[in-house]
């Protein structure tokens, strides 16, 4: 399967995730989740989910060394910020913040290499011109 389509199936499930984490929040008025719940809607649903759009309408990116890596990255990051961030928030236990800055530097290389990869790959297509010339 393709990376793009990847990213969209796993998009959808840090965006439910999101949403439960919400729901829990606003049913129990624990509120000191409000980081770990934007990061996983922001970081999780909506980055990735516009990474794969973006990897599956330009393939090449997609398909690129770069383009898988950031998926691996990514998706080794994101989890281990997001889970050492609830366990910092929820115990109190600061032995969980270097696993916070792992993730999060794994990520951030990640959204560095998508960034390389959509500047190096994404390229104009012809489209428009074919089509005036066939009607033109």
């Amino acid at each position: 399967m393709k990376i793009g389509i990847w990213f969209i199936k796993i998009s959808v499930l840090y965006f439910v995730i999101g949403v439960l984490l919400g729901l829990y929040m606003s049913m129990t008025y624990q509120f000191q989740f409000t980081g770990t719940h934007a990061h996983v809607n922001l970081l999780g649903w909506t980055a990735m989910t516009l990474a794969g759009i973006l990897y599956v309408i330009f393939p090449k990116a997609g398909e690129s060394k770069l383009g898988i890596t950031h998926f691996w990255l990514h998706n080794l990051g994101l989890p281990i910020m997001m889970v050492s961030l609830f366990m910092l928030v929820s115990t109190g236990n600061q032995s969980f913040g270097p696993f916070i800055g792992v993730g999060g530097i794994l990520v951030t290389l990640g959204v560095i290499l998508f960034a390389i990869n959509i500047i190096k790959n994404v390229q104009p297509t012809n489209r428009s011109d074919n089509q005036e010339s066939k009607t033109g």
